[in-house]
């Protein structure tokens, strides 16, 4: 794997706060959202309007309970599988003339008035849906969603980028693999181990150039960037309006340094410097999930009547990965718990402030012989069903970091990192150092991002959270800077994004985009 996706930790519902849990109490059930072909009709070319179908049947208690009513309608819309950007994939190259398919979803509400136009989404990943969290969005306040004041004036257009989804898949890494690479060792320390996790990246890689090989430029950012224009035309707004969250705010950012005059409003939430290249953006993740997790370990020393591994949560948990490392408990699904899976179950924890007493039962029971909280934290972060099948997540991941990539360190190099990175982050330096070789190790040419200022572009909100362990807070002040048009919008608070986390984030956001004011300079806002 390379960086730790930088997308909230549940795949299916990404925005902070809003859980699958929280909606099954609530007496809800998720429909499956699949804008099937004969539902959604035949792709619109660039520049033509989709044909807009409603989409599977909504339940009525799902939208009910505190919501607005929503209509939902899907469509598709054909994009050159090359833009022609210059890069590895130049109009003559690879795909030129053919066509991915990208797949909209369209949320409006019934009580919809002064509509300002559509307001496209963007979760990160990458690889995550678009579509799935338009959907969830849309659901209201009262599951953590956008607030009526946006919705009711905007439609909510979510999009699964190329190679994401819904929208020409990237599907070639097998469940096997995935198993294996989810459980391998975090810190390889051995020669023959860190072979062994080589290979598995040499077998990823291979399998991958295999089935796609010189396709595999074209699922870069600059060309997503490019099916986001298409994806405004489609919507019929003359101008972008969009909430990008992780790496969507490179995609966001992407987009406005390509079109500055097509820009109306961009909030950029869980912002991404464009300008670390792989080890710089690896080290600051490390240094991100540290820092969380010493909040962890804090507010569990300080609350030890809900933190059953109090006092000391960092030798609990770093017991727990080192006798997996030798002595792994078996589930009831026969899986063992081995250090990879006790490893990204503390990953996924830490995405939301509310994972931090699910990571806590999850190590106490673990240490009682009972693994099955570790599964189900790491399954969720890994989009690993119960069928043991993942979603295309990690495949795009891949897809879109490599394309991406120039930088590519040697495994000497990785190495050294390793060992360096274990003595300043020790418990996720050296799995980030090792997890480099995915683009180290991956086939094909690269076609990088532009990076620089969006000329002519109106003023864009950067939105970070202090206590973001993906896209850490440092991160925020350097993507506005790029930008040269960024306004830095602070939370003070925990977990991976913060919109719309609390009141004052949530009115400055709102404010922005239903009437373009721009938060005063300097804001922060506190954690509750």
């Amino acid at each position: 794997m390379t960086r730790f996706p930088d997308r909230i930790r549940r795949v299916r519902l990404t925005l902070a706060g809003l859980t699958a849990a929280a909606l099954v109490a609530a007496g809800c059930t998720l429909p499956a959202f699949a804008p099937e072909t004969e539902g959604a009709g035949p792709a619109a070319a660039p520049g033509t309007t989709p044909t807009w179908r409603p989409c599977p049947e909504i339940p009525d208690e799902l939208v009910g309970r505190g919501a607005p009513g929503m209509r939902y309608d899907c469509a598709k819309v054909a994009v050159p599988r090359d833009w022609g950007t210059g890069g590895a994939g130049a109009t003559a190259g690879p795909g030129a003339g053919e066509t991915f398919e990208i797949a909209l979803i369209r949320a409006r509400s019934t009580r919809q008035r002064d509509r300002i136009g559509s307001l496209v989404i963007n979760p990160g990943g990458p690889g995550a849906s678009g579509v799935d969290t338009a959907v969830y969005l849309s659901f209201g306040s009262a599951f953590g969603g956008l607030p009526a004041s946006v919705t009711d004036r905007f439609d909510i257009v979510g999009f699964d980028p190329r190679g994401v989804a819904r929208s020409s898949p990237v599907k070639c890494i097998s469940d096997a693999e995935l198993d294996t690479s989810f459980g391998f060792d975090p810190d390889p320390q051995s020669q023959r181990s860190f072979d062994d996790f080589v290979a598995l990246n040499q077998r990823i890689g291979r399998g991958c150039g295999d089935k796609y090989g010189d396709q595999l430029p074209l699922y870069g950012t600059e060309q997503a960037a490019r099916d986001m224009d298409a994806v405004r035309a489609a919507v019929g707004d003359d101008k972008l309006t969009y909430l990008g969250y992780s790496y969507g705010t490179l995609l966001g950012a992407t987009y406005a340094q390509l079109y500055p005059q097509r820009v109306r409003a961009l909030v950029l939430d869980g912002a991404v410097d464009p300008q670390q290249k792989l080890v710089a953006g690896s080290e600051s993740q490390a240094r991100g999930f540290e820092r969380a997790f010493d909040n962890f370990d804090r507010w569990c020393a300080a609350n030890a009547g809900r933190c059953p591994i109090a006092p000391d949560a960092r030798a609990a948990v770093t017991t727990a990965i080192d006798k997996a490392k030798v002595s792994p408990v078996r589930g009831a699904d026969g899986r063992e718990a081995t250090s990879g899976w006790v490893f990204y179950a503390v990953i996924s924890s830490l995405y939301t402030e509310t994972g931090w007493q699910e990571l806590a039962k999850a190590i106490d029971e673990l240490q009682g012989g009972d693994p099955t909280e570790v599964f189900k934290l790491a399954d969720a972060y890994a989009g690993r069903g119960e069928d043991g099948h993942y979603t295309n997540l990690f495949d795009a991941n891949l897809a879109v970091n490599c394309a991406d990539e120039t930088e590519k360190p040697s495994r000497e190099r990785i190495r050294q990192l390793q060992s360096q990175w274990r003595e300043k982050y020790p418990l996720f330096g050296p799995s980030l150092a090792v997890g480099m070789l995915g683009c180290v190790e991956w086939p094909g040419q690269r076609d990088p991002y532009p990076t620089g200022k969006a000329v002519g572009a109106p003023p864009i909100l950067v939105v970070g959270t202090t206590g973001d362990p993906a896209t850490p807070y440092e991160q925020t002040p350097a993507l506005a800077s790029m930008l040269g048009v960024g306004r830095v919008l602070t939370w003070e608070g925990e977990g991976h994004t913060a919109y719309p986390q609390t009141g004052c984030i949530t009115d400055a956001v709102d404010a922005y985009l239903i009437s373009l004011t721009v938060p005063r300079q300097g804001l922060r806002c506190p954690a509750r």
